[in-house]
């Protein structure tokens, strides 16, 4: 693991510094954004009810089918403009939790901005490997690709994700369809998240942990963004910036944003309005 040893960095310490030290208690609490957020179940509410809203709201490109599987499925919300970019987003809930449905209210900001916005569902752990998952998202981006023109969608993707998704953003950086990407409050190494309470679903192996951590990759020279809330818990913001320095020692494109004040839930909020840091950092990237 790559980990950032800034002596002027006023985020708290990477506790994953001293990894062999801390009991299982200690270990999950890592990576446990629920517990360290008090008012989350506040945010999520508020969230899925939002989104309900929203796709009830925008029912014409709901439920197509990408793929054999339940979540194999994406929401559609194109633009006026067909040529306009799409923001492609991945959801989060550590591979295991989440669908689609619950995060259409954050189409909300780049569709007011003028762009289309794709939710992508995938099937959850344990009935898919986190292998499988990676290869999902490929799928429906082979479909954006190749179906999205019918759909009013022909502008550039750029693909985006939070939490699990940010991890799911970078691995498909390199897929040919996609001109940038936004990754937002990702876990981007594997290896502790096999010792956590995260992986008695997930079952990681020593071989997707090797082709699964963007940290132990080489860097994709495509724009990437990477995002973080600065009350985020320390191990997904040293995560972010050590991948960002992997990128910038390889000259590979893309800024790091943290985002003010915001912790894991919250730092969605800038993709529910037109200006906010995150539609304006999507915008950004097709400068890049």
């Amino acid at each position: 693991m790559v980990l950032d040893f800034r002596l002027d960095d006023p985020t708290p310490a990477d506790p994953r510094r001293r990894w062999a030290d801390l009991d299982q208690a200690g270990r999950d609490a890592c990576y446990d954004n629920t517990r360290a957020v008090a008012d989350s179940a506040r945010q999520v509410e508020a969230r899925d009810e939002a989104s309900a809203a929203y796709r009830a709201a925008h029912p014409a490109g709901l439920d197509i089918t990408y793929g054999p599987g339940a979540r194999n499925a994406l929401d559609l919300y194109p633009a006026r403009d067909g040529a306009a970019p799409c923001l492609v987003f991945l959801h989060g809930g550590y591979w295991q939790r989440g669908a689609r449905e619950l995060f259409a209210c954050f189409a909300e900001g780049p569709n007011a901005a003028g762009w289309s916005v794709a939710m992508v569902g995938y099937t959850l752990a344990p009935e898919a490997s986190l292998t499988r998952i990676v290869a999902e998202t490929g799928a429906a981006l082979d479909w954006l690709a190749a179906n999205g023109a019918a759909h009013g969608i022909r502008g550039p993707l750029i693909l985006s994700g939070w939490s699990a998704g940010g991890l799911l953003t970078a691995m498909q950086l390199a897929h040919p369809a996609v001109a940038a990407g936004l990754a937002i409050s990702g876990v981007y190494d594997l290896a502790p998240i096999r010792q956590t309470y995260l992986d008695a679903k997930l079952g990681l192996t020593d071989a997707e942990i090797a082709a699964l951590s963007p940290l132990r990759l080489p860097a994709v020279g495509k724009p990437l963004c990477i995002a973080y809330g600065t009350r985020e818990l320390p191990a997904l913001v040293h995560d972010a910036r050590n991948l960002h320095a992997l990128r910038a020692a390889a000259h590979a494109p893309g800024p790091l944003l943290p985002v003010p004040g915001a912790e894991h839930f919250s730092v969605l909020d800038a993709l529910r309005r037109p200006d906010g840091i995150l539609v304006r950092a999507a915008h950004a990237l097709l400068g890049a």
